[in-house]
């Protein structure tokens, strides 16, 4: 199969049990869900990205470094329980749940066995416990501040995206990376100052920015109000953002508070940070990256060979709040 990346360029994907899995439901939905998850009214200028490119992605990058086949088949699988609108549903609860963003990883393993991916999985004989168990995948995934496949191919691919650098730029910074013990590392230290730098950019101006926030928000307010009222069922969470948004906006001209929050959702009322006077609180996971790389023949850590990194570091790291106020409506704190 050919397929072409914005990343990674033509690529052929041969494999047959990639392939099988590609193929799958689980997999195709995601083809309709965005990877951010409602930027349209706050971000008309980029470039859609779904889950699906991303997942392809992930595991284009590991196979490209050279990991194992079960390892490329974890980073192809690794969001596949993600919901319409992806994060927006962590905001449907509390300010811990909007910090941590991990209803993915907790509805995961639950979601791939009760697919059809188990299946395929033992008609070629891998183990999908096995495959389930990050553990055994370094490369693919890791916690912060260290790099791993899923952040490596979420952040260039945003960044493109988002128009702050050429695909160029993005191929040459992979062609800085390399893959030893299950770490990934910068072949130089300018290298990983530059990616570091540009992933600062994007964690203040998409990640942490007040437009991702009041997008998370508001899309959350939506789905957990459509819940509510029977309008969707968790279910349908389950399918893509076009069937859901459809099945909401069917009752916004019979509720009014639902059309209030749509009215939110699609950017129609002015939103502002305020401290003194605002309708919610919201907080963003804030995300910040330390990389390893090659300084004067040793392996270290940015932040220990470029000290104004460590500061930096620290500063980023901490999770960042917005004080929503929507613009004509009565003021609630």
């Amino acid at each position: 199969m050919k397929y072409v990346d914005t990343v990674y360029g033509e690529q052929e994907i041969g494999e047959p049990v990639i392939l099988d899995l590609i193929r799958t439901a689980s997999m195709q939905r995601l083809k309709k869900v965005d990877q951010a998850g409602f930027p349209r009214p706050f971000r008309p200028e980029d470039d859609p990205v779904t889950r699906f490119e991303h997942s392809i992605g992930v595991y284009l990058l590991l196979r490209k470094f050279g990991a194992s086949l079960e390892e490329q088949i974890a980073g192809l699988l690794h969001d596949v329980s993600h919901s319409a609108f992806s994060h927006c549903i962590d905001y449907m609860g509390s300010h811990e749940a909007q910090q941590k963003q991990s209803h993915q990883d907790d509805v995961f393993e639950a979601f791939v066995r009760k697919s059809e991916i188990p299946s395929i999985l033992d008609r070629y004989g891998i183990d999908t416990s096995y495959i389930l168990d990050d553990s055994h995948f370094p490369l693919k995934e890791t916690m912060l501040p260290d790099l791993c496949a899923d952040r490596i191919d979420y952040s260039l691919r945003t960044a493109i995206a988002s128009h702050a650098c050429s695909t160029n730029d993005v191929r040459a910074t992979l062609e800085c990376l390399t893959a030893d013990g299950g770490r990934w590392i910068f072949r130089t230290q300018e290298a990983a100052l530059r990616y570091a730098t540009l992933f600062s950019y994007l964690n203040k101006n998409r990640y942490g920015a007040l437009w991702a926030a009041t997008m998370l928000y508001t899309v959350g307010s939506v789905l957990r109000h459509s819940l509510e009222n029977k309008y969707i069922t968790y279910e349908d969470l389950y399918t893509t953002d076009d069937y859901v948004l459809e099945k909401v906006e069917r009752h916004g001209g019979e509720d009014r508070e639902l059309q209030k929050l749509l009215d939110r959702m699609y950017a129609r009322v002015p939103i502002v940070h305020d401290p003194s006077r605002y309708h919610a609180q919201v907080f963003v996971k804030s995300r910040a990256v330390d990389p390893l790389c090659y300084h004067e023949g040793a392996l270290a850590r940015l932040s220990d060979c470029y000290e104004p990194w460590k500061s930096r570091l620290q500063e980023e790291i901490v999770p960042v709040s917005f004080c929503l106020q929507f613009g004509g409506e009565e003021e609630v704190f």
